[in-house]
């Protein structure tokens, strides 16, 4: 045997891809196309003038092709720092920013300064798996926080989880998987957790573009310290479709940046060009488009809750932003499920066993529904196969 990492054996292998292994050796006919509600990432490219943008950079901007600053463009940065004062209240200046290959790339960075192997980072199941994939193999121990109503963490349980090797706690919101919307004084309560107890803080807000609720979802940035606690993250992927181009953000303190800049030179020097160039582009021009993209996500979130409200035995425990959280009504292990929807359905759905612990019983009764890639009438269609299943 080749020698491993055991830290990186230990975590298991990417989810959406082995869904996607489900599919080899099963047909779908034209009458009954697959539904893939597998994964969040946009289904069709960016609209054309972000395509155009990109495209005459890649022609006319030489230095578009070449290394960039490690921390990202000035001019994007600068952008991010504008759009989240008018956002947030908040005060940022471009240095509070760093613009990192994807959101996941963020996270990473994020966590590698703040935890090390043998910390513990606390994180609510369920969990977004890629979370817990590199907090595995970092070595570094996730401490699960078990959501309650609604599928909101409550912070006094995370504060009976916090020990002498905690070093952070990570919140996502609008959530993945279950895609609930943290209510503001959850995120405060958090924030001074936190605070108190010398932790950071992370927050990835990564479908924060597709959040139902008017206004800044927090005012965790009116702090003027508030860099000593908040890390918070971003994706231009969901809000531009430039899934394919990688481009995330990173928001956090000065200081906190000389450490980024560290992780992120020796991940990737800097993130494409031709990816940040499309960015900003989209924050600059695509602001009435973008809006129209919020409602229909939201329209889908609607037609969703009705849907699963009418499907019978099952129930609906979160529902926003991409993402649905649902417990089926069988006595049927959620991956077995899933496996068997694809064949005998043509659904590909995730099982809830991918996003919590090992051996945790309730994964085995719930599934994940990316729903945000589909139309109303298709997602018509999905309820209409579930009700019509029998195991």
């Amino acid at each position: 045997m080749h020698p491993l990492n055991p830290a990186v054996a230990s975590t298991f292998r990417p989810p959406v891809m082995e869904a996607r292994r489900w599919l080899e050796g099963v047909s779908f006919s034209a009458e009954r196309p697959l539904i893939n509600v597998s994964q969040a990432a946009p289904l069709d490219p960016p609209p054309e003038g972000l395509r155009r943008a990109i495209a005459d950079a890649s022609l006319n901007i030489p230095e578009a092709h070449l290394y960039g600053p490690v921390l990202g463009n000035g001019d994007l940065r600068a952008a991010v720092a504008q759009r989240w004062n008018a956002a947030y209240g908040a005060k940022l200046e471009p240095a509070n920013v760093a613009i990192t290959q994807g959101c996941n790339q963020a996270f990473c960075a994020a966590i590698a300064t703040v935890a090390g192997q043998g910390d513990e980072v606390i994180i609510p199941v369920p969990w977004y798996f890629n979370h817990k994939m590199w907090l595995d193999m970092q070595g570094i121990k996730a401490v699960p926080l078990f959501c309650g109503e609604g599928m909101i963490p409550d912070a006094a349980d995370a504060e009976r989880l916090v020990t002498a090797r905690t070093r952070a706690i990570v919140l996502v919101t609008p959530n993945n998987p279950s895609g609930a919307e943290y209510p503001a004084e959850t995120l405060r309560a958090f924030y001074e957790l936190a605070r108190n107890s010398r932790l950071a803080l992370v927050v990835d807000e990564t479908y924060r573009d597709f959040d139902s609720r008017e206004g800044a979802p927090h005012d965790l940035f009116s702090d003027p310290d508030w860099g000593d606690v908040l890390i918070q993250l971003y994706s231009f992927s969901k809000a531009y479709r430039l899934t394919g181009h990688r481009v995330g953000a990173l928001v956090a303190s000065e200081r906190r940046m000389i450490e980024v800049e560290k992780v992120l030179d020796t991940l990737a020097i800097s993130t494409s060009q031709l990816g940040q160039i499309g960015g900003l582009w989209g924050m600059t021009h695509l602001g009435d488009w973008l809006a129209g993209e919020r409602r229909e996500v939201i329209a889908r979130r609607d037609a969703m809750r009705a849907g699963m409200e009418a499907l019978p035995g099952w129930k609906l425990k979160g529902c926003g932003a991409y993402f649905a959280w649902a417990e089926h009504p069988w006595d049927l292990p959620s991956p077995e499920l899933a496996k068997r929807l694809v064949s005998e359905a043509g659904v590909l759905l995730l099982p809830g066993t991918m996003f919590m612990p090992e051996g945790d019983s309730s994964g085995l009764r719930h599934v994940r529904i990316a729903f945000a890639n589909i139309s109303g009438a298709k997602i018509d269609e999905l309820m209409q196969r579930l009700a019509a299943f029998r195991p």
